[in-house]
């Protein structure tokens, strides 16, 4: 598997990285036998090519040019050594029209019956453009995860991609932005260049080592 240019090569070196397996219900999960990282996000927000930057794998999980082409839970192992595996749950994207209403209405139960329900989920990461900040469905997200799950439990951040679409002097005040509507820590973040990438694994490897952020 092809690593990623040297310019994205930051933080930890993540020693094997692979896809497990994508199932349609939380009940064909593998066991909880290991910390679980959730990533979750409108469907042209930029899930895929954060988690590839993450894994320094290209191509690990699948991008597109149509959105929405996760429909479950994919599931993969990523490991930085001996003794620290865990897994990335990529859950389905959500917003996209042209996905059937049978399918949007399908995704939602299994979304909410995992975040609520998985107890080796120790951390999700939503996902927003950084351009348009926190939209209603990000912000429904955030507000079922407030009353369904203790922050002790798993934490929540929020990531604000496709920073580098956004011009080095206004990115700040984005940020401030999508803070202040999300009401919890956010992280910019660049597919293109890496940045926030250092930022992004250090709250990975403290929510799965159940250390406080």
């Amino acid at each position: 598997m092809s690593n990623l240019p040297a310019k994205d090569q930051l933080g930890p070196k993540v020693l094997d990285a692979k896809f497990l397996l994508g199932v349609p219900a939380v009940a064909k999960m593998p066991p909880p036998a290991v910390p679980e990282v959730a990533f979750a996000g409108r469907s042209n927000v930029g899930k895929s090519s954060l988690l590839n930057t993450l894994m320094q794998r290209k191509g690990l999980a699948r991008t597109s040019r149509t959105p929405g082409c996760t429909r479950a839970l994919n599931v993969f192992e990523v490991q930085l050594s001996v003794d620290s595996i865990f897994h990335f749950v990529d859950l389905p994207g959500y917003g996209y029209a042209k996905v059937s209403k049978a399918e949007r209405i399908g995704w939602g139960p299994m979304i909410e019956d995992y975040l609520r329900e998985r107890p080796s989920l120790k951390a999700l990461f939503l996902l927003v453009d950084a351009r348009r900040g926190a939209e209603d469905d990000d912000l429904q997200l955030l507000e079922f995860m407030a009353v369904s799950r203790p922050k002790e439990t798993c934490r929540v951040h929020v990531v604000a991609t496709k920073l580098d679409k956004i011009v080095r002097a206004k990115q700040k005040p984005a940020l401030e932005i999508v803070k202040s509507m999300a009401k919890v820590p956010v992280i910019g973040f660049s597919s293109e260049t890496g940045v926030g990438r250092d930022e992004l694994w250090t709250r990975i490897e403290k929510a799965v080592r159940h250390a406080e952020p």
